[in-house]
């Protein structure tokens, strides 16, 4: 029989190894990840003692329920959960919502049908490896990630090269035949770039968004889109070198953002038909600029730059720079010398997400904010903290001036909550971060750096619209509805984040769908945070106990009994012809 003091020796001893696991779980657990992100396929011992450590999070942590809200048959949550099974080969590159089987019928965005969509896991490439760390991604992917050579086939092209192992963005291309730093120095010649009034861009056309990833440079962050036609790996190109982008055309819906959202935009021989249509293009980028916004345009205008002026001219835009192939243009600050524009087009009645989301595009003018102050631009980074204009005139229902700047100690806290279980949340090895439900993007603000960049989802069916706010503190986002998948490839984003999501979904559409299709947009050993009702957690975590993610439920930071629980995920590095069972959680 033990003695006492034999106890607490053991006791002692097996806190000891508890400790030892850990960390060596962690020192292989990193090891493998950087074996993987040099194209190795990771150490099968980390590999081993991952899975059985678990030690994506610390292990300490209470998880046990505290709260049964809403649970008549705890049994039900404990039952033997579906285990999803990995899709078919062919699916590596699946876009539900632009799938180019369907291209022939639709150009924009057209989902499936719910009897077609796909209720399994895609799986990566064979040899699909950690992307490069920024600002090195910009300039090389791992050549497995994206293996399509459509885009190098023309020997005199300049924007990309396939070069062993990794493809290389030397920073040309088309666009910008005397590179991208040039060109971006002859606009910054006229536009104020470096300075923080411009921070936020859209990219139209944007091939593998070199712009956009030089942009960054000047402290400004582009929200680059391209269709998934011919040269189908754009976006997906963009997105592995650490770039914001979605797939995505002008054409006759709208863009999914709100009025007076952009710094400015720009389109370098993006094909777009900008002098048809009565205009409805030009008013479009009109109606997604801030007043004193600017449009950049280069290419070959010969044929169209007449139209395109008289069209300028009329919405008031005010032509500020044209040498060589680029034209410049600055939406006016206010209407005081616009009076033509709204007597020759029709005024845009309204601008709410109803208004936008699958909407058609249409030949009218938005109008200018009634209060003079939303005009007046903030420098970044200090817009992140100042009350927004739209919150400031009482635009947006329910948010007063306090409540927006006390929700941003809130997720200031909410974040160093997170760090004490994932350790790494911000050292930069989450370059693409989404926030699935982002409300006024304070947990954007809380994770702000150079590092990453965070795409910030309204949902189409929030009860407040505030995407506009999001934008008017220097960030992006987009609208989207969770029920449908997001307009993206495969294997976008290294971390998610998922606030009171599925509350708001609980309704509308089945949990299932909803992470299958965050499985799908989440890379290999990429992270997962999920804060929500501890039932809707619950649910959750009984899901994706068959999806191949390493989970840990935890407790709210000021302690258990707070009802809204935590779940972290760890997804299991898998690649394509590993039919290997998901571990048990």
């Amino acid at each position: 029989m033990a003695t006492k003091g034999n106890t607490g020796d053991n006791r002692t001893r097996r806190s000891f190894s508890i400790f030892v696991l850990f960390g060596l779980c962690c020192f292989f657990y990193l090891l493998g990840a950087w074996q993987r992100s040099g194209f190795g396929k990771g150490d099968s011992i980390a590999h081993e003692i991952t899975r059985r450590a678990d030690c994506s999070v610390i292990s300490n942590l209470n998880i046990e329920t505290h709260h049964g809200v809403g649970v008549k048959n705890p049994n039900d949550l404990r039952s033997k959960s579906e285990v999803f099974k990995p899709c078919d080969d062919r699916f590596i590159d699946y876009t539900p919502c632009h799938d180019p089987m369907r291209t022939i019928n639709y150009k924009e965005r057209h989902c499936p049908p719910t009897a077609e969509k796909l209720l399994c896991l895609i799986p990566a490439p064979k040899g699909y490896a950690t992307p490069f760390p920024w600002p090195k991604s910009r300039d090389y992917i791992p050549f497995a990630n994206a293996p399509h050579k459509s885009l190098i086939e023309k020997d005199t092209q300049s924007w990309i090269r396939h070069e062993g192992k990794v493809f290389r963005f030397p920073g040309g291309g088309p666009q910008f035949p005397h590179g991208v730093d040039s060109y971006i120095d002859q606009m910054a010649s006229v536009i104020p770039l470096g300075n923080g009034l411009i921070r936020t861009a859209l990219d139209i056309g944007c091939g593998v968004a070199s712009f956009g990833a030089y942009m960054f440079k000047k402290n400004v962050i582009t929200m680059s889109f391209s269709p998934r036609d011919s040269h189908e790996a754009q976006v997906q190109f963009a997105l592995e070198r650490g770039v914001p982008a979605f797939i995505g055309v002008l054409d006759t819906i709208k863009l999914p953002f709100p009025s007076r959202s952009f710094d400015m935009a720009h389109c370098s021989r993006c094909s777009i038909p900008w002098a048809q249509n009565d205009g409805s293009y030009m008013m479009e980028i009109d109606r997604v600029l801030r007043p004193g916004g600017y449009f950049v345009l280069s290419g070959h205008l010969e044929e169209e730059q007449k139209k395109i002026e008289e069209i300028a001219k009329l919405v008031c835009w005010e032509k500020k720079h044209e040498k060589g192939e680029m034209v410049i243009w600055r939406k006016r600050v206010n209407n005081d010398h616009c009076q033509e524009r709204e007597s020759r087009f029709k005024t845009c009645e309204s601008t709410s997400v109803n208004d936008i989301w699958y909407k058609k595009i249409e030949a009218c003018v938005t109008p200018y904010p009634k209060t003079n102050n939303s005009n007046e631009v903030t420098p970044f980074p200090q817009r992140l903290y100042d009350v927004p204009p739209r919150i400031s005139s009482g635009s947006i229902h329910g948010i007063s001036n306090e409540s927006f700047k006390e929700d941003t100690k809130l997720w200031q806290k909410h974040l160093n909550g997170y760090k004490r279980v994932n350790k790494i949340i911000t050292s930069g090895r989450y370059r693409n971060i989404m926030d699935m439900n982002a409300g006024v993007g304070s947990f954007a603000v809380a994770i702000e750096s150079p590092k990453s960049w965070v795409m910030n989802v309204v949902p189409t069916i929030s009860k407040k619209d505030t995407l506009g706010v999001i934008y008017e503190r220097g960030l992006i986002g987009i609208y989207h509805d969770w029920c449908e998948a997001f307009s993206t490839y495969p294997r976008s984003y290294d971390l998610i984040h998922a606030h009171g999501l599925f509350s708001l979904y609980k309704d509308k559409c089945s949990y299932e769908e909803i992470l299958l299709e965050m499985d799908r947009i989440l890379r290999p050993e990429g992270s997962v945070i999920i804060r929500d009702d501890e039932i809707e957690v619950m649910k959750v975590k009984k899901i994706v106990s068959g999806m191949r993610w390493n989970t840990k439920m935890v407790d709210h930071e000021d302690g258990p009994l707070v009802s809204e629980k935590m779940l972290f995920v760890v997804k299991q590095y898998w690649v394509v012809g590993e039919n290997n069972s998901p571990s048990s959680r």
